[in-house]
């Protein structure tokens, strides 16, 4: 029994060493792990920032929690170490472990660990980033500034923060800045980066309120405005110095002044009297930027004393400026209005029962013809002939002077007519020298005759007009058949004429 035995307790020992080996094996494999990294924070100062810690496996280990940078314990599973009130510890359940810091200051900032107490000790790091939003530093930073004009001038905005803040100008009003170089130089930016804004020469122009505004990505970024004031002495601009108005009228007067400081501005009449706003008068000062105003003055009712100098002044502290703008009086525009009448212009249409005529008809005209114009007669002229050749007419003198013409006109036009061939103008210089030559100066029936031949030789060498076409009753052009029988008729009538003269004249001669 004995070698059997001993076969018993040799296998017992070795089952019992693989028991042990394998419940060591068992117990590493279970031991506490990170299940994923700490996440990085960064958060604006005065806020909150919380790492979160994730186990697995924590079994009966420990969660502590140390600051990297100082090796200052912060806290040991829910136990907190530190003397920092602010700091805090908390856990959902046993793989999730957080790290509580309320209103975080600048010097919070660097890494926070997460250890567990294996061996060796296992850790992980998330970093806390405390930002500053920015501010300027008052110490180093401008304020108003008043400077001559001509001058140079430095405007400075120092601005802290965390990161560290970019400064940049800009105009109020949103006109260009103006950079000069060393050369002189000019540039003009709409924004310039820098702390330091160095304004050279500078001019009125460039008077107003500057900006500069600071920002590093943190809200809220900060602005300070800083105005720039240029002095100068006053300056005058007048649009017209001559300015003209009829008497009764209103007039306004202006003047355009430039001046830093503000100046004092009034107007003065050539007399030394100074003028404020009354009924007569009103006086105005309209700003048109942070040195311009526009001095204006209206005299209402203007009258002849009135007329005259007016100075406008401006003064400040620097100086004192006037210019002078004369009034004087122009004539009165004359307002009368005239309406043309019917009929007065070409193709004008008469209108019926115009100038009180209501049954009146209506009259159309037309512009006249060449050969028309050439035409000064009418049926009264032919009547007015007929009466000259009466015989109790024959006892009035028809003296005339060579080359001179007869009182009656000619329904023909002139005697001198260029269409007449045969010498009409010299044919009556001969009746009339044949007149004179009568007894008592009557006109024979011979030289009668001798006329009434030139008359009708004009007729037959006349060159031939044409009547223009009337209109009909709907405004249109009258064929030329209408015009043919007025030729006719007329030359009929000058037919009867003629004969009528020449029966008249045949009379008298047969009593000889």
């Amino acid at each position: 029994m004995g070698p059997s035995l001993n076969i018993s307790l040799s296998s017992a020992v070795l089952l019992a060493v693989a028991f042990w080996l394998t419940l060591v094996k068992d117990v590493s494999t279970f031991q506490p792990d990170f299940a994923e990294p700490i996440i990085n924070i960064s958060v604006a100062i005065g806020r909150d920032a919380t790492f979160t810690c994730h186990v697995r496996h924590l079994g009966g280990y420990r969660v502590g929690w140390v600051k990297a940078n100082t090796k200052a314990i912060q806290a040991i599973h829910e136990q907190v170490i530190t003397h920092n009130p602010r700091v805090t510890v908390s856990h959902a359940d046993l793989n999730t472990w957080n790290l509580h810091i309320k209103s975080v200051m600048e010097e919070d900032r660097g890494g926070y660990m997460c250890q567990l107490n294996t061996d060796p000790m296992k850790s992980q790091i998330g970093y806390l980033d405390v930002v500053i939003p920015p501010d300027f530093i008052a110490e180093d930073t401008s304020s108003d500034v008043i400077v001559p004009e001509g001058s140079s001038v430095k405007l400075t905005c120092r601005a802290k923060g965390y990161p560290e803040p970019v400064v940049t100008w800009r105009r109020e009003d949103g006109t260009e800045i103006v950079l000069k170089d060393s050369a002189g130089t000019k540039q003009l930016v709409t924004s310039y980066r820098g702390e330091v804004l160095k304004l050279v020469k500078i001019s009125r122009s460039e008077m107003g309120s500057y900006l500069c505004i600071a920002s590093n990505g943190v809200p809220p970024s900060v602005s300070k405005r800083i105005s720039l004031s240029i002095h100068f002495h006053p300056v005058i601009q007048v649009p017209n110095q001559l300015v003209g108005a009829p008497l009764g009228t209103d007039v306004s007067i202006e003047c355009l002044v430039e001046a830093s400081p503000k100046s004092i501005n009034y107007w003065v009449k050539d007399t030394g009297e100074m003028i404020v706003s009354s009924p007569k008068y009103q006086v105005q000062d309209i700003p048109k930027s942070l040195y311009e105003t526009k001095m204006t003055m209206t005299v209402r009712a203007i009258q002849k004393e009135d007329m005259g100098s007016y100075r406008c002044i401006a003064k400040n502290s620097l100086g004192e400026v006037d210019s002078s703008i004369r009034l004087y009086e122009i004539p009165q525009p004359n307002r009368k209005f005239y309406s043309p009448k019917y009929g007065t212009d070409q193709n004008d249409i008469v209108k019926p029962g115009s100038n009180g005529d209501k049954s009146s008809k209506p009259k159309l005209s037309y512009p006249p013809d060449d050969d028309e114009q050439q035409y000064g007669g009418s049926a009264e002229d032919f009547e007015e002939i007929i009466d000259s050749m009466q015989p109790h007419q024959h006892h009035h003198h028809h003296h005339h002077s060579n080359g001179g013409k007869p009182t009656a006109r000619s329904p023909f036009g002139s005697l001198d007519h260029p269409n007449s061939v045969n010498g009409r103008s010299s044919s009556h210089n001969g009746i009339a020298n044949n007149n004179n030559a009568m007894n008592g100066g009557g006109a024979s029936s011979n030289g009668n005759n001798k006329n009434l031949i030139a008359l009708m030789n004009d007729i037959a060498t006349r060159k031939p007009f044409v009547i223009p076409p009337g209109r009909g009753a709907d405004g249109s052009l009258e064929g030329s058949n209408a015009a043919g029988r007025a030729t006719a008729e007329l030359a009929l009538w000058r037919l009867v004429v003629v004969l009528l003269g020449t029966s008249w004249y045949a009379i008298p001669r047969q009593r000889h």
